[in-house]
């Protein structure tokens, strides 16, 4: 018997969906098979946001079609990346007294502190949603505890809480235009987070890595620590800066200038040095957002894995090169090898992939927020997922 799941990335210019399933056979560690991709370009979106329904619902009813008919399957629901300039994060702490005459802290008590910092940031959530409830550090009367809370005695958990939230309307309309053409959304996802699904490994994720996703118009981070998410941004900044660039420096064709920042065409038309120059201005600029962003949240230079790049925006030669110097931690570009005939030829479709390999989990990673669950009631449930 086997389990077949959908993922679909809507980006700015472009929208994947994959299509896999994962063999009881197979065991549960086995990587998903993937049974058909689809792909089309996003029409009807602006910085990641909808402003014509009918050309998107075109355009994403047209790529699942696609997928459908390699896959040789009907697709009736689907989990959903959220990306773009809209993704961002919010940090808060939050505390309770245990509730137990025995002091003993319990799943209830930890879901209290979770909304007690929740109930912190309401104000800062205006026209926002919360997709990733992330607890992050736990204390027991002031002192910090490595690992579960759960079953430690004290007076007083407190937890600090990294809140994920998109803004509310973008989302609303990305579920209705999907579900407008006729299917179901069992959940959401950040992007950067559905992307280190199968871009990082658990050796990475503990130690401590940033993972650096480069799309057209966006550059979305996703920081990682003890194998959990602490920290993501995503920087309205991507590889189409650095392709405008180098037809504007060069006086050459968008596609001329795509061709040229990918290596895949040389000649003599174009000074390379001038080409350097061109393509390290904008790449400096977004390591400088990068560096900003890890110092602020105090990692700047402690990140034992480095930085992993991935997406279309990552096919630049010399990015790996550049991204060590600025950064000064190991920096790699990831290579999806994937099986054979699937339809998936590079980074770009760590999204929706991802995506799949999430649904089809039997044993969950400790991140993701269930959409449907919004009410207090199954936090504790949920929560359990991130205790070791």
């Amino acid at each position: 018997m086997s389990r077949i799941t959908a993922g679909i990335d809507i980006g700015t210019y472009q929208i994947k969906v994959v299509v896999a399933e994962r063999s009881k056979k197979g065991g549960g560690n086995r990587a998903p098979t993937i049974l058909g991709t689809g792909f089309a370009q996003s029409r009807g979106l602006r910085h990641g946001y909808i402003i014509n329904t009918r050309d998107i619902a075109r355009s994403i009813a047209s790529a699942i079609e696609e997928a459908e008919r390699a896959a040789g399957v009907k697709i009736k629901k689907v989990h959903l990346a959220v990306g773009g300039v809209g993704l961002d994060e919010i940090r808060s702490y939050g505390e309770t007294l245990i509730s137990r005459a025995d002091n003993e802290a319990t799943d209830l008590d930890l879901g209290k502190a979770v909304d007690a910092s929740e109930e912190q940031i309401r104000r800062h959530l205006t026209n926002r949603k919360i997709i990733h409830v992330i607890p992050l550090k736990y204390k027991i009367d002031g002192e910090t505890i490595l690992g579960r809370p759960i079953g430690m005695k004290g007076s007083k958990l407190s937890v600090e809480t990294l809140f994920v939230t998109s803004l509310e309307q973008h989302l609303q309309d990305l579920i209705s235009v999907i579900e407008d053409i006729g299917i179901s959304v069992i959940d959401v996802m950040a992007s950067p987070i559905a992307a280190s699904f199968v871009t990082l490994t658990k050796a990475q994720k503990t130690a401590g890595c940033v993972l650096a996703n480069v799309g057209s118009e966006t550059v979305s981070l996703a920081v990682f620590e003890d194998n959990i998410p602490i920290s993501l941004k995503v920087f309205p900044i991507g590889g189409t800066d650095i392709t405008n660039d180098i037809a504007l420096g060069l006086q050459v064709s968008l596609e001329e200038a795509e061709q040229i920042k990918r290596g895949a065409i040389t000649n003599s038309t174009y000074s390379q040095k001038e080409l350097d120059r061109i393509i390290v201005a904008r790449l400096s600029d977004i390591f400088e957002l990068i560096e900003s962003h890890l110092k602020k949240i105090g990692k700047n230079g402690l990140l034992p894995a480095g930085i992993i790049l991935a997406g279309g925006g990552s096919g630049v030669t010399t990015i790996e090169d550049l991204a060590k110097a600025a950064l000064k931690i190991p920096s790699r570009r990831i290579s999806l090898s994937i099986n054979s005939g699937a339809g998936i030829k590079d980074s770009s479709w760590a999204v929706a992939y991802g995506l799949c390999v999430w649904g089809l989990s039997e044993d969950p990673e400790p991140i993701g927020l269930t959409f449907a669950r919004e009410t207090s009631g199954t936090i504790a449930m949920w929560l359990k997922q991130f205790l070791p």
